[in-house]
């Protein structure tokens, strides 16, 4: 299947958009809050890897391809949010860490495909598609079997359509949501756009010959281990000050890409993007810990479903405008309208901080 390369950015914002809508469902109707969410997961699970599948059938056209990646990301939603409200089930204290390992997962799945495509070169694209369908029905399973609903979990709520909105009345959850918002204007993407940043070194300085698909998932996948260690470290040290520095060294990425996008030296580029990779990932499971222990207890589900639609709605936005954006002459430039969002999430955990200091 040859794609132009903006279109992909389309199928990224498709699958974005379909998650998006899944969880403002799924929070409206407080799925992961009145059902056990494993179970929730597993049908997910299964639903998304069927409508991922779907895209290797013969004969689809661009609008067809759009709608199946549309419902992939839809289902998605009863996945990631749905998991993170298990691990809040099963941990009251600790949940820093265990997120940490969860949105660790989560990198190392977003990395996945770069790995299957680098290994695959010589096998069909819909291997890739195959793989990955299987391990998402393989989750589903081993989390219907293995995992049982957390001792925490509050069962049987009534539906309440305003639920997910309740958490946004307490200070410290706003402050840990819009933190969160900020982090995901960046996040996704830097994500997108990783191999297309190794593509124009390549294109500028051919004799680098980089592997970019392998190359790719290395570096995201390196955001695996910075969540776990964030997570470890966020224990001693707090999940608000560990998510403020990594909002401000991957803000400082932002500020300082075009220094090292076009340096001419390969080893300079790619250790700059695995020190960026490190940050732009490690506060995110810090930020959902926060959410979760600032949310309502009846609607925590929801919480952190809602969040999490509001800041994948963000993604979409600032993957467009790059995408929009983007020509020969400002590709040096381009990822400094990135540097807004981390900026904007450091002003709403320190600001929260500084009220709460006035106020006591």
């Amino acid at each position: 299947m040859n794609l132009a390369p903006a279109y992909l950015a389309h199928l990224a914002s498709a699958v974005q958009l379909g998650f998006i809508s899944g969880t403002l469902v799924f929070a409206i109707l407080s799925i992961s809050d009145r059902f056990s969410p494993s179970k929730v997961f597993f049908a997910c699970s299964i639903i998304a890897a069927i409508f991922n599948l779907a895209i290797s059938l013969e004969g689809l056209n661009s609008s067809t391809l759009l709608i199946f990646r549309f419902l992939t990301g839809f289902f998605l939603a009863g996945i990631y949010p749905v998991g993170m409200k298990i691990a809040s089930d099963y941990y009251q204290k600790g949940l820093g860490k265990s997120l940490g390992f969860l949105v660790g997962a989560l990198v190392l799945g977003t990395a996945f495909p770069h790995l299957l495509k680098s290994m695959t070169t010589s096998l069909p694209w819909k291997w890739v598609i195959f793989s990955t369908s299987f391990l998402s029905v393989l989750g589903g399973l081993a989390m219907l079997l293995l995992v049982k609903d957390g001792p925490h979990r509050e069962p049987g709520q009534r539906p309440d359509l305003i639920a997910f909105l309740k958490g946004f009345r307490n200070n410290k959850f706003r402050a840990a949501a819009f933190g969160y918002f900020g982090h995901m204007w960046e996040l996704y993407a830097f994500w997108v756009f990783v191999p297309v940043m190794l593509t124009t070194f390549n294109n500028h300085f051919p004799n680098a010959d980089i592997n970019i698909p392998f190359l790719s998932f290395l570096i995201i996948a390196s955001g695996s281990i910075a969540c776990v260690i964030s997570g470890l470290i966020s224990q001693r040290w707090g999940e608000k000050k560990i998510a403020a520095i990594a909002l401000f060294v991957s803000g400082s990425c932002c500020l300082l890409s075009p220094l090292f996008l076009f340096s001419g030296s390969i080893s300079t580029l790619v250790i700059f993007l695995f020190i960026w990779s490190i940050a732009v990932i490690a506060d995110s499971p810090l930020f959902s810990t926060l959410v979760a222990k600032n949310a309502p207890v009846g609607s925590k589900g929801a919480s952190l479903t809602i969040v999490n639609c509001i800041g994948f709605a963000i993604t979409i936005v600032s993957i467009q405008l790059i995408n929009a954006s983007m020509n020969d002459e400002n590709s040096r430039y381009i990822y400094l309208l990135l540097a807004p969002g981390p900026v904007f999430g450091l002003i709403a955990l320190l600001g929260n901080t500084n009220k709460n200091k006035l106020e006591s």
